[in-house]
């Protein structure tokens, strides 16, 4: 960040009185800007023994699978904006049963949430950032095709708990990959 939002000044580097962290300070305003996590709704749809992925036609990862998930929005809360991306990437209407998975990646900034789903009815098709939506049952995951790790660890453990008959609340942090 080099200007103030504010006002257009230059702001500098600096750690604002009381506080430990280097934030964005503007002297000309008194504006410091603090920059915060972003965070990531999704869910897990399902219909029947099945859930639905959605090939991505964006970058990053354009072409992979991932759960219906994006940037929460302004004034709504994190079910309404896991049931808006489902909306958008795969025009399928859900309703949320429960928060399922909390994932922190620090390194790139990001909280994500997923939220297990029922499909309202078994109407889905590609929305502006997908190429294709389709239903998987366990076997036809494409595992070596998942966009986010995100993705595999929630997928992973839906159908590791959806066994056992017990879904269980997760919080973890996500380490950078290794290539």
């Amino acid at each position: 960040m080099k200007y103030c939002s504010e006002c257009g000044s230059q702001v500098r580097l600096g750690i604002p009185v009381g506080d430990e962290r280097e934030r964005h300070i503007c002297d000309a305003c008194g504006v410091i800007h603090y920059h915060n996590p972003k965070v990531i709704a999704g869910c897990i749809p399902v219909w029947g023994e099945r859930v639905l992925l959605c090939r991505r036609a964006i970058e990053p990862r354009l072409g992979l699978w991932t759960l219906p998930a994006g940037f929460m929005e302004t004034g709504e809360n994190l079910p309404q904006a896991a049931q808006r991306e489902a909306r958008e990437e795969a025009n399928v209407e859900v309703e949320i049963e429960a928060l399922y998975n909390l994932f922190s990646l620090p390194h790139i900034s990001q909280v994500y949430v997923f939220f297990r789903a029922s499909m309202i009815e078994e109407r889905f098709f590609p929305g502006y950032e997908s190429l294709e939506t389709r239903l998987f049952s366990e076997e036809e995951i494409p595992w070596d095709e998942l966009a986010f790790e995100t993705v595999r660890r929630s997928l992973a453990y839906f159908f590791a708990d959806r066994s056992k008959g017990e879904f269980i609340l997760r919080m973890e942090d996500v380490p950078p990959l290794r290539r």
